[in-house]
Order: C-alpha cells, then structure tokens, then sequence
C-alpha cells in the first residue's frame, strides 16, 4: 500500500517537471527569438543538403536501379565494400589519400599560425594592412584559375621557373607530369592560396589576448620571443586544438576538383585518390551504388578519427568540441 502511494505521488511530480522543462525550453526559444531567425537560414542549408542526402547512402548496400528507385533496388549488403577491399586500385588510393591529407595537415596547418603570429607584433599599420591584402587575395581566385597559373609557371617551354632553371644551367623539369612533384605542387599551391584567409581566426583570437599580461612580461624583462611563446600562444591554443580536431576530421575528404584539374596519365599513381576515383565510377562510369560505397568508407574513416583525436584532446588538454 506504501509503495503504490509512493508511486502515485512521484507520477505527477515527474509529469510537472517535464512539463516545466518544456514550458522553460519555448520561453528560451520566444525570449531569444532574433537569435534563432538568424540562425535558421543555416540550419537549413545544413537540413536540405547535409542530412535529407543521407537518405541516398543505403545504395551503397543495393545494386542501385534507376528505375526501380532506391526502395526498389535489390539487397546486396556489402558486396560493394568487398568490392572495394579487393580492387586492384585500392592500395593505391588509400596511400594517396593519407599521404596527400597528412602532408597537407602538417605543412598547412601551422603556416597560418605563425603568419597569425608575425602579423600580430607588426605595429606599422600601411605595411600591415598590405601584407593583409597580399596574403588574402589568393582566397578569391577560383580553383580552375590557380592551377591554369601552375601550368603557365611550370611549363617545360616556356615557364617562368623552368626558364630560370635554364638560366642557372640545369635541364627543364616537367612538374605536372612527374609523380614525385604532384603532392608538394598541390600542397605549396593550396598554402599560398589558403594560408592569409586561414589565418584570419587566429588573428581575432590574439586580439582577445589581454595587454596587461604583455605589460608585466616586459617589465620583468620578457623579450618579443618570449612573449610569444609564454603569452600569445598559449592564449590561442584551444582555438588551435579545435581547428586541428576539424581538420583531421578532414583528412580524408581532400576534395576532387584541384586534383582532377591537375591530374593525367602519367602521375596518375601519385595523384589518383579517392575523391577521384569516386567522381571516375560515380559520374562517368554510373556506377552509382559502389561510388556511394567508396564515398561512405571514406566518410566513416573521418568521422572515426573526428571522435577518436576529440576525446583524446579533451582527456589531455580539457579542450574539445563537445
């Protein structure tokens, strides 16, 4: 009899403290509501084209017939992933995917950090402003442009850099069709179109550095260098942390549009990745179903080392995404 009296009491306290929770949560909503307007045009891009698409993935479990449409194509569970694992190509692909990811992580990286860095202790605002400009305008030329400029300054013929290779004595280097050169042409090209836009986010975190810690540092004798090391960069290290979660998180999806521009023939063996060879079996083969496969392996991959170095940077350094 106690226990059923317990039971009838805790019911309607549990029902009125969700309801409160309810009630709290809208009055949130309603009191913030400018916040959520401004928000929304976001939440719906990330809504229309992030995550309705998904529902397309489980072709990569079917052999995808267009007109049978996706409910209607057959089951062929991992059949595609097999597939994959087996192909003559696939070592190949996951070498140059990792490859081409880390050597961009590790060079890209902390080039816009230390740009960050030698900007923020500039004082001569003209010169500043102007180095700003020069970094910056990269960012705004289009990936079809950049590369038509890689051709045109590494041309065998009549290419300013093989023309200076020529001018003290050594032979013309055809840089776009050796496999060696591909990974640092598209390493060096990205960082000198990236690096001044990149570095943006960590020039607004050292503007929230607070002065006086500058001030006591100069006063106990701190030199520029030190001030740096001791003061400036561990005030922007958890936005550092955060971006390299992200961009690990990345590593894998390199992008197929500057590759594929910059790939032929003959460095095919260092340039083909998966990206690529999504765009080659997906588009021009209609290979529909096995593309997805390749595309999903590649997205798991991500999103297991996005987990993977978040929880092992908050365990260490108590900075994470979540």
């Amino acid at each position: 009899m106690a226990i059923r009296t317990a039971q009838a009491l805790q019911t309607p306290i549990r029902t009125t403290t969700k309801t409160g929770k309810r009630k709290a949560f809208w009055n949130r909503i309603f009191r913030n509501w400018q916040l959520y307007l401004l928000i929304s045009p976001v939440l719906a891009y990330f809504i229309v084209f992030k995550y309705i698409p998904m529902y397309g993935v489980q072709i990569a479990f079917k052999d995808f017939i267009a007109n049978k449409g996706i409910w209607g194509s057959p089951w062929v569970g991992f059949d595609h992933f097999h597939r994959l694992f087996n192909s003559y190509f696939f070592k190949r692909l996951i070498s140059n995917t990792v490859g081409l990811g880390l050597y961009s992580l590790a060079v890209g990286f902390p080039i816009p950090i230390l740009l960050a860095l030698l900007m923020n202790e500039v004082r001569a605002e003209k010169f500043k402003k102007f180095v700003q400009t020069v970094t910056y305008a990269p960012h705004f030329l289009s990936t079809v442009v950049v590369v038509g400029m890689m051709m045109m300054f590494l041309n065998p013929r009549y290419g300013l850099v093989n023309t200076m290779i020529e001018l003290f004595g050594g032979n013309p280097i055809n840089f776009l069709t050796e496999p060696s050169w591909f990974k640092t042409l598209y390493v060096m090209s990205s960082v000198w179109q990236t690096t001044g836009w990149s570095s943006i986010i960590y020039l607004a975190a050292l503007a929230g550095v607070d002065h006086q810690l500058h001030e006591a540092a100069r006063v106990d004798g701190a030199t520029r260098l030190q001030r740096i090391w001791h003061i400036n960069i561990p005030s922007i290290l958890p936005t550092i942390i955060i971006l390299f979660i992200l961009e690990l998180g990345n590593v894998m999806s390199i992008g197929f549009e500057k590759v594929l521009l910059m790939q032929n023939t003959l460095n095919m063996g260092s340039s083909d990745i998966i990206d690529t060879y999504v765009y080659r079996s997906g588009i021009q083969e209609a290979d529909f179903s096995f593309s997805t496969a390749v595309g999903l392996f590649s997205s798991i991959i991500n999103f297991a080392l996005l987990v993977s170095v978040n929880s092992i940077s908050k365990r260490l350094s108590k900075t994470s995404l979540w």
